[in-house]
């Protein structure tokens, strides 16, 4: 029996944590930064601020105690927003044994460094890490539906202990040795998503919204392979799996914040209106973008999209801009 500790109970840890649950033989903690959200998950058993409808399982811990929630676990799953798990990880790293498992499920790159979640981490301790990504909405992981994952980790053991005590009747884990190709596409598929939300927005048509997907699949694997990913993860789950869920899914938080971008709407007004919630695509095109610039790679839907967001530039406009750039070979 593994003890596994969730460190961060929005949606996606709510709903991770409730997948394990399901597939039982596991001790579960489910840590929250909120004494007040932990208050409310242990009294009413659900999480309504970000995943309501669920009963959370009496066997699962609920804490806000950030120490005794890592005591004596052996897999600590990190699904904070990708901003605060340097906080996170630089407040329990002398806490932590050597053995203690770090699987990170945030996906997006730190804003000012630009670093990946396993970077930041390494940073930080040199426990082992391992990365999970995939296209996995939280409400359908939470309703069990059958949904497939993928674990990556330079050290091919600890991607088998991941896969082995995630795995259950609905929830399906693979393996994967790219750490770098698995967390890029996680993160920037998040900006892709943004961008097929803006044409969405802007009734631009199935045409559209599928050059830009398509597209936007050659700009992610463009700067996925120059730091040092392999372009066939990106033709994987974590990858165009979950760009094209995060592209399409009408549960989709970037895609929905495109939407709006595209109808007009403030920035401010829209991410207001998520009460709480993240999209972190918000986020990780200035440092898509930054990342980029460092390894002189041209993302062009990106550069769009940190327009839009960043210089208040019209969504038609964006369109029109890349429509016509340059003809090129495919």
């Amino acid at each position: 029996m593994s003890r596994i500790t969730v460190l961060g109970a929005g949606a996606w840890g709510t709903a991770l944590a409730l997948s394990l649950a399901r597939r039982g033989g596991h001790q579960l903690c489910l840590w929250s930064h909120s004494t007040a959200l932990a208050e409310q998950l242990a009294d009413a058993g659900e999480n309504l601020p970000y995943l309501p409808g669920f009963t959370l399982p009496v066997d699962i811990q609920i804490t806000s105690d950030l120490p005794g929630a890592i005591f004596e676990a052996d897999i600590l799953l990190c699904v904070t927003p990708s901003q605060h798990l340097r906080g996170v990880i630089t407040h329990i790293g002398p806490m932590l044994t050597r053995n203690q498992i770090i699987l990170s499920a945030s996906k997006g790159l730190e804003e000012a460094s630009f670093l990946r979640m396993s970077q930041v981490v390494a940073s930080i301790t040199g426990n082992p890490f391992a990365v999970l990504s995939g296209p996995s909405f939280a409400q359908e992981v939470a309703a069990g539906i059958p949904t497939a994952v993928v674990v990556a980790s330079n050290m091919l053991p600890v991607a088998q202990t991941i896969q082995r005590d995630f795995t259950s009747p609905t929830l399906r884990v693979y393996t994967n040795e790219d750490v770098p190709g698995v967390e890029l596409g996680g993160a920037l598929k998040n900006v892709i998503a943004l961008a097929a939300g803006v044409a969405s927005g802007l009734n631009l048509g199935h045409n559209s919204s599928a050059a830009l997907i398509t597209r936007g699949i050659a700009e992610v694997t463009r700067l996925a392979v120059a730091c040092g990913g392999r372009r066939q993860t990106l033709a994987g789950l974590s990858g165009i799996g979950d760009l094209v869920l995060t592209c399409t899914g009408s549960l989709s938080r970037n895609r929905s914040v495109g939407i709006e971008l595209g109808r007009g709407r403030q920035l401010n007004d829209i991410i207001a209106g998520l009460n709480g919630k993240v999209a972190e695509g918000v986020r990780s095109t200035a440092a898509a973008l930054g990342l980029a610039a460092r390894y002189a790679v041209e993302m062009p839907i990106t550069e769009q999209m940190d327009a839009i967001l960043h210089r208040n530039k019209s969504p038609k406009e964006a369109i029109r801009e890349l429509m016509s750039r340059p003809g090129r070979d495919e």
